[in-house]
């Protein structure tokens, strides 16, 4: 019995739908004529048995009785038994059901309303339908209910809303296996593709080294960007979300819990315009003709598709809502949070530090994979990162702060080095040295990636790159690959 449980899943659902009918005066979406024909295939056809439980699961099936036959259909293939009216019948005995079906007349009956066992794909793909309509039917009612339910969070409704039709409408997708051979031709044809496509298949970092290495922040990645605190996570994050957005107008939102929207737009100015902070934050007065240059170099910056949240403390839940309305409302295609542990897992984890921050880790990355985007989300390193003998100073894997959940998740781990902060430098022009340290590369290699970080500018550059880094070609982003959107590299 909790075989047929598991395999019909939505009884409850079942039973909405059809007070919902009754309700409404309405018959609920349904087919019972497939659904006869697809049983009665089954029952004389083992190969029709097969290709109906690729694709079906019990809730295709509108009608109770139906159900059952199906449920004790699958527990006959699930024990290597045959599939017949003897044993169905025996099956249903069994699990007392065999009354509650009609008896065995019914499946006799059953088995005279086959149809042609070519059009089992047709009645399949029928079944699924109807069963997405009841599921959006019972998602409809749930979605209605909370939002009567005053005890309800808009913020939960909203994200509970969303998943549920995403469920709905995902529930009846089921792949097809296949053949080894199909997918290599499959996987041959993207290669042939690939080869006569200039660029990235990612969004562009902006920086060529890392772009060589990832070929772009890839869909569906969670990056973790980790250091001590002011070695400037921030800072380049920053210039991630200028590169992609501003040279490349890929939009991208920016989720800061630290710092306010104005402080970010300030510190892109200072890295747009060339000035120094202090000029930007007023220490130092500019000029006429500085004046100037700071209006004509944020041009292409306040026409940029970046879009900042400066929600302090912001709840996980919260954040999936308002990415997924970007994604849609704005068409973002990547990420960024500053950063994990000042986010708020769920409510039932409040205290219990390290399981708090893993259930955000593990939401973070479900974000990334359900909407298709990459995620870039910076964390904090712990002090054992700085107090450590030996190895440069240079960040660990297992100085993740607060949770070894992060690096389980992710597939990208970044740490930024800086000599100077833990004491290694050697002279006043050392300062400026940074190390990008991919520590953790999922589908690629790992690496250092030496650069400079001009922090009077707020903007890191590479080592290659220094010569030309204040050039207007540098500027306007040359120094990486060109970005090919997903519909020209397919």
């Amino acid at each position: 019995m909790p075989q047929a449980k598991n395999t019909s899943g939505g009884r409850k659902s079942q039973d909405v739908v059809q007070d919902i009918g009754r309700e409404m005066g309405r018959i609920p979406p349904q087919a019972l004529d497939v659904e006869e024909a697809v049983l009665g295939a089954m029952l004389l056809e083992p190969l029709c048995v097969d290709e109906a439980l690729e694709s079906l699961t019990g809730k295709c099936f509108y009608l109770e009785r139906n159900r059952l036959i199906f449920d004790a259909i699958v527990e006959l293939r699930n024990s290597n038994a045959p599939v017949d009216i003897i044993t169905v019948s025996e099956k249903l005995r069994q699990k007392d059901t065999l009354e509650k079906v009609g008896g065995p007349s019914v499946l006799a009956e059953l088995s005279g309303k086959i149809g042609s066992a070519a059009y089992m794909e047709s009645y399949v793909r029928i079944l699924q339908q109807k069963a997405i309509q009841r599921d959006l039917i019972s998602a409809a009612h749930t979605i209605l209910s909370d939002a009567y339910n005053e005890q309800v969070k808009v913020d939960d409704l909203i994200d509970t809303a969303q998943s549920k039709v995403y469920e709905a409408t995902q529930s009846s997708d089921r792949k097809n296996v296949q053949a080894i051979g199909s997918v290599i031709n499959q996987a041959l044809d993207r290669i042939q593709q690939l080869q006569s496509v200039e660029g990235l298949s990612g969004v562009p970092s902006g920086f060529a080294t890392l772009d060589r290495i990832t070929n772009g922040w890839q869909a569906s990645d969670l990056i973790i960007l980790a250091a001590r605190p002011s070695v400037g996570k921030t800072a380049f994050s920053l210039n991630l979300a200028r590169n992609a957005a501003v040279d490349h107008n890929i939009p991208v939102a920016f989720f800061s819990l630290e710092m306010s929207s104005l402080q970010l737009a300030m510190r892109l100015m200072t890295s747009e315009s060339g000035l120094s902070a202090d000029k930007i934050k007023g220490g130092i007065k500019l000029q006429n003709d500085e004046w100037n240059l700071l209006e004509q170099s944020l041009k292409k910056l306040s026409s940029a598709p970046l879009y900042v949240d400066e929600t302090p403390g912001l709840p996980i839940m919260e954040f999936r809502s308002k990415v997924k309305n970007l994604v849609k409302q704005k068409k973002v295609r990547l990420v960024i949070v500053d950063y994990l542990q000042l986010m708020q897992g769920p409510i039932e984890l409040k205290g219990v530090r390290e399981q708090e921050v893993a259930a955000i880790s593990r939401m973070l990355k479900a974000t990334a994979k359900e909407l298709n985007i990459p995620i870039i989300a910076l964390s904090q390193l712990s002090r054992q990162a700085v107090q450590r003998q030996g190895g440069g100073g240079k960040p660990v894997l297992s100085d993740l702060r607060e949770s070894g959940s992060i690096e389980q998740d992710a597939d990208m781990v970044i740490f930024i080095h800086r000599p100077d902060f833990v004491g290694l430098s050697e002279s006043e022009g050392d300062r400026e040295k940074t190390q990008i340290i991919i520590a953790k590369h999922r589908n690629g290699e790992t690496r250092d990636i030496d650069m400079l970080f001009k922090s009077e500018r707020v903007k890191f550059v590479e080592v290659s790159d220094t010569l030309y880094a204040d050039t207007p070609e540098y500027e306007s982003g040359m120094n990486s690959r060109d970005y090919v959107e997903p519909e020209e590299r397919w």
